[in-house]
């Protein structure tokens, strides 16, 4: 029998604020809760963002999708090269220049005389190309960024480190301290290797510090550094949670999906789980792509929601940038984001033992390819197959009626495909196992699209939903567009109430899509739901005993809480302490011994392979 993999623990950052303690969620919910609710949610925002406590009003503006603000980058001025050619009018161009600014080639066109020992004069026959500089206003002016004011970078070390990695930092920090226990306690109870750390990002830290950098360097006059070319990888999070968060000897890695990247890694890590290799998994996934290139380049594949268009949606001169993401509704495109959304996973076993929090329960993701298609970055027949295979997990777990108690986290990004594609793929399964009204949430509405912690962002939400009650709604469309299908759908178009602390809902389902085809939906399964499966497979006693244990940790995990709300913003980055080295670690073979950990890795003395072998 499999293994239960169950949610811990689980923290980050969007343009929602702070992921722990559900303070994003509630940033999405706010009309619909009560004071008592949001009051820590303000407070902490506040703090967040470096504004005082009573200044609500400025908070909702500087939150969820907005107009990208300097401190991302200047929307009115954003620098760029154009090409020139300059020819002479019957004479020779002549310029005067620093030496060490001559090419280290010369061109054949070029002739040069010395001024002094420092410059020269350069006598251009014929025609001279040069790059001139210029500046544009985008086509594309909306974006979800974080809370404004907010900066990962500036609350440790940072060391000129691309942004997605700041906010991995953040938001792995943010997870592990949600969790109330100590990490050296989880430590002390497992084999060191029996930990795996899955994250990334779709597209790599693509900032000055990253990818932008490197590429650019020489071609704008400057030089490569050191740290471009390795800080801009894809799989980076995963390393820095391992070297400089949990100094961590266990599996590690990034399996990427495109826009079903945080998906496609938690079904490596619960995979670990569900097998034995590891018993703690932590599994996210940072982006950061609010940079003038990227967004062009999403805008040249006519993938966003341009500002002409929005204001054409509505009749109007001037775009709305809050209403810019429209998913399943007339739409234009998708709105860019950033994110970082981190979860800590168990087995059910050492969940109870420590008396860790659950969360919800991921009995398992699929993840599907669409075969033959047209084009590479078109919808295909993937989806429909990973959708019905987790409703069919849902329907073996649940029941015939337990499955008609869901909802779909749709993939949702609010492009005029995307709503009929998506639609068409949740209405048929909704049909297949006899679900009539099917809720449907999409919250890229609030939160735009952050690419590969995209799921990340609606696994958070859903969490939301069973500690307040309230699937968010769909808050930027009046009705659905007239080409989604919706016979069994039901959208929510208002915040929809299913029961206190969530009762209603007894599972959800993920969804993610993929450029190039990459289909991931997971099957989440509700605390209530996963508390009930515990006591049939341990019995009521071990659930008493283990829920006696969780108070202490809930407690702890509420004074972290409080702490941040109050302002604390340390987090955990270790450089270059507790380094170990090879006189470090005792290799026999039974094991290795490694001096910063009580507990050795063990290595298994059984022959998997035993029916091959005499």
């Amino acid at each position: 029998m499999k293994k239960l993999p169950v949610i811990v623990g689980f923290g980050g950052i969007n343009a929602a604020g702070r992921s722990s303690f559900h303070h994003g969620y509630r940033r999405l919910v706010h009309d619909a809760l009560k004071e008592d609710d949001i009051q820590p949610m303000f407070k902490g925002l506040a703090n967040l963002m470096g504004v005082e406590a009573d200044q609500r009003e400025y908070m909702l503006d500087h939150t969820l999708i907005r107009k990208i603000e300097p401190q991302t980058f200047d929307i009115n001025g954003i620098r760029l090269h154009r090409k020139t050619t300059m020819k002479s009018n019957g004479q020779d161009i002549k310029f005067e220049t620093n030496k060490r600014d001559l090419p280290e080639n010369l061109p054949d066109n070029w002739s040069i005389s010395e001024l002094d020992n420092e410059r020269v004069s350069v006598t251009v026959a014929g025609s001279l190309e040069v790059m001139t500089y210029d500046y544009h206003k985008p086509a594309v002016t909306s974006g979800a960024q974080l809370p404004t004011g907010f900066d990962a970078g500036k609350l440790y070390t940072s060391r000129n480190q691309p942004k997605g990695l700041q906010l991995t930092v953040y938001g792995a920090t943010d997870a592990i301290r949600s969790l109330g226990i100590e990490w050296q306690t989880i430590l002390d109870h497992i084999d060191p290797s029996q930990i795996s750390v899955y994250a990334g990002s779709a597209i790599g830290q693509l900032d000055e510090y990253g990818g932008k950098g490197l590429h650019q360097a020489m071609l704008k006059g400057g030089r490569v550094s050191s740290k471009q070319m390795p800080l801009m990888l894809a799989q980076m999070p995963a390393d820095f949670i391992n070297s400089y968060i949990i100094n961590s000897v266990g599996t590690t890695g990034t399996n990427m999906g495109a826009c079903a990247t945080l998906l496609y890694n938690l079904r490596q890590g619960i995979g670990d789980i569900q097998s034995g290799q590891a018993r703690v998994v932590i599994v996210g996934g940072a982006e950061a792509p609010l940079e003038p290139d990227v967004v062009e380049g999403f805008k040249a594949m006519g993938a966003l929601a341009e500002d002409a268009q929005i204001a054409a949606l509505d009749n109007t001169q001037e775009a709305n940038n809050r209403r810019a993401c429209r998913p399943f509704s007339d739409n234009a495109g998708f709105t860019l984001a950033e994110a970082s959304q981190f979860f800590i996973l168990m087995d059910d076993e050492l969940a109870l033992e420590l008396g860790a929090t659950i969360y919800a329960a991921v009995p398992d993701v699929f993840v599907n390819a669409d075969a033959n298609k047209k084009s590479i970055s078109s919808p295909g027949i993937g989806n429909y197959i990973t959708v019905a295979k987790a409703m069919a997990l849902a329907k073996n777990i649940l029941g015939d009626e337990g499955i008609k108690q869901t909802y779909v986290q749709a993939h949702g990004t609010g492009t005029p495909q995307n709503r009929v594609t998506e639609s068409h793929i949740l209405n048929e399964i909704a049909k297949t196992f006899g679900i009539e009204k099917w809720p449907v949430a999409a919250i890229k509405a609030y939160i735009g699209h952050s690419l590969g912690p995209a799921a990340g962002d609606q696994l958070a939400a859903s969490l939301g939903v069973w500690e307040y009650g309230y699937i968010p709604a769909i808050n930027t469309i009046e009705k659905i567009a007239d080409d989604v299908f919706d016979s069994n759908l039901s959208f929510c178009l208002k915040h929809t109430y299913v029961g206190e602390r969530g009762e209603q809902i007894k599972a959800t389902v993920i969804n993610s899509k993929g450029f190039g085809g990459n289909n991931a939906s997971a099957l989440i399964l509700s605390p209530q739901t996963t508390m009930q499966m515990l006591a049939h497979k341990y019995g009521e006693a071990v659930v008493k005993t283990y829920q006696e244990k969780n108070q202490a940790v809930k407690q702890v995990a509420k004074q972290y809480d409080e702490s941040v709300i109050n302002g604390n913003k340390e987090l955990i980055y270790h450089f270059g302490t507790e380094v170990m080295e090879a006189e470090h670690l005792k290799i026999t073979t039974e094991g290795i011994s490694l001096d910063k950990f009580k507990n050795q890795l063990k290595f298994s003395t059984e022959n998997p392979y035993s029916d091959y072998c005499d």
